[in-house]
């Protein structure tokens, strides 16, 4: 939250250079309060286990949340009971029909992301997703394949297959300090990446967006496109301590090629439980993007997008 200070005091400028949120008194007192309304756009196979993830994260802020799922209009997800999705979850389609708006969404990340975007079966549609938060979204948070398709439909940003998955926890340095979406955070932290693919950050800078967190071992991480009111992380600071063991565990039972997640295990040994190393900067991200929307969005939602 804000810390409000008279706009002539030095601390003022001061703790603004260095990205803590300053709020003058004048524009303190004109602000009205009212829901900040997020929504989900939950891709993922596993649509529970997402959902705990990301309420958990956007549920941290002292600030009233109206959380909505959404999910593709015509995809049928064959791992979330029909139940589920039929009481908790509205089709795009009908959100779009609506004429509603909101204050942010996350777009989810999909275990598609070795097939080109436009193979995707749904691939029209959350074209339509995208343009559609351009007028309808104050902000929009791309998570992974998320972010990534996202960067492709409005730079033409290509994804390029890795040789082999990206898996594990990996160090990585924030590369923007005085960015609004970083405060709190470290110079140096370890975030989990579980992917095939990589966006490539001289392709991503030439298009006009900015390299917030980036890794010398698995490339940009999250990355700030303004012209679009979009943050894109292509890794998983919203896992559970959890999330990679079950990965591991699922392709070791099947048979499939994986290695040990790297720097996940205590002294990378499976059989121990792995250490969550990275909560407290999940917390910190989303807050941060939270509170950015709270500074932002008008408080008549009809002006989103205007």
């Amino acid at each position: 939250m804000p810390i409000t200070l008279p706009e002539n005091l030095p601390a003022f400028d001061i703790l603004s250079q260095e990205g803590v949120m300053v709020m003058s008194p004048s524009r303190a007192q004109s602000q009205e309060i009212r829901p900040i309304r997020i929504a989900l756009l939950n891709l993922m196979p596993k649509k529970i286990q997402t959902e705990n993830q990301f309420a958990r994260l956007i549920g941290a802020t002292p600030l009233q949340i109206d959380f909505q799922l959404i999910r593709m209009s015509d995809h049928v997800t064959r791992n979330t009971a029909a139940e589920h999705m039929e009481e908790f979850y509205r089709p795009f389609s009908e959100v779009l029909a609506s004429g509603e708006k909101f204050d942010g969404l996350i777009i989810t990340g999909a275990p598609i992301e070795q097939i080109d975007f436009e193979t995707v079966d749904y691939w029209d549609e959350l074209t339509q997703v995208f343009d559609w938060t351009q007028s309808h979204v104050f902000s929009t948070f791309g998570v992974c394949w998320g972010g990534m398709a996202m960067a492709y439909y409005f730079h033409g940003t290509p994804k390029h297959l890795l040789d082999h998955k990206a898996f594990g926890c990996f160090r990585h340095r924030n590369e923007a300090p005085a960015s609004p979406y970083l405060r709190g955070f470290s110079d140096d932290l370890l975030i989990p990446v579980s992917r095939w693919t990589e966006m490539k950050r001289p392709e991503l800078e030439a298009a006009g967006m900015t390299t917030l967190i980036h890794s010398d071992e698995t490339g940009p991480c999250l990355v700030e496109d303004r012209a679009r009111r979009a943050l894109y992380i292509f890794n998983h600071l919203e896992y559970d301590s959890g999330t990679l063991k079950e990965e591991y565990d699922r392709d070791v039972a099947s048979g499939k090629p994986i290695n040990v997640p790297a720097n996940y295990y205590p002294e990378d040994d499976p059989r121990q439980m792995p250490l969550n190393r990275w909560k407290s900067h999940a917390h910190l991200l989303y807050g941060n993007w939270i509170n950015e929307i709270y500074q932002g969005t008008p408080y008549d939602m009809a002006e989103i997008g205007r």
